[in-house]
């Protein structure tokens, strides 16, 4: 097959973009970033310049295996629950685990296409054994911002809690769905 041919027989697939870049804005919510450390000539010091560029590659390693940033102030990745999102023909579920928090400490909210969800973990254990006494509490907050593609439909999100999962399907209107078009090539 000659190579003009086969130019003709390739096809772009405009249908959708796959994966949909749910969690786009998501990085940018945080307060990311440090400001340097200046001596008092305005300058970074040899050895701050040192410290800072070290906690940069530090970061960035930790990054790669899912630990928070330490100049982000990222909450730890405990309190930064998973987020699973299935597409179906009809619609898109996502399903947000919360193990540890009640229905009543999550928000849902919806800014203009974006998908925001909060909550707050406030767990308590207590033992008592003889003159010994052992309290562990932890509290931490959480949120997530998902980025709703085009065909979903804003008004219709539903959500339900049930065994520490968060569901909350989005139905999407067949008629916003980006239509496919093969375009011909010519010589």
């Amino acid at each position: 097959m000659d190579i003009d041919r086969k130019r003709r027989c390739l096809r772009m697939n405009t249908h959708k973009p796959s994966p949909w870049n749910w969690l786009r804005h998501e990085a940018s919510d945080t307060r990311s970033g440090s400001t340097p450390v200046k001596s008092s000539g305005g300058e970074v010091s040899p050895l701050m310049g040192i410290h800072q560029e070290l906690d940069r590659w530090m970061d960035r390693v930790m990054g790669q295996f899912g630990m928070p940033s330490s100049a982000s102030g990222e909450v730890p990745s405990l309190l930064r629950p998973s987020v699973d999102i299935a597409e179906r023909d009809k619609e898109y579920v996502i399903s947000v685990e919360v193990p540890g928090v009640e229905e009543k400490d999550i928000k849902l909210n919806l800014e203009d296409d974006q998908l925001i969800i909060e909550g707050e973990k406030r767990q308590e254990e207590k033992s008592e054994e003889g003159r010994y006494q052992r309290i562990e509490r932890s509290y931490g907050s959480f949120r997530r911002m998902l980025n709703l593609p085009a065909d979903a439909r804003k008004e219709e999100i539903q959500a339900s809690f049930n065994n520490g999962v968060l569901t909350v399907t989005i139905p999407r209107d067949a008629e916003a769905a980006p239509k496919r078009q093969e375009i011909p090539i010519k010589h």
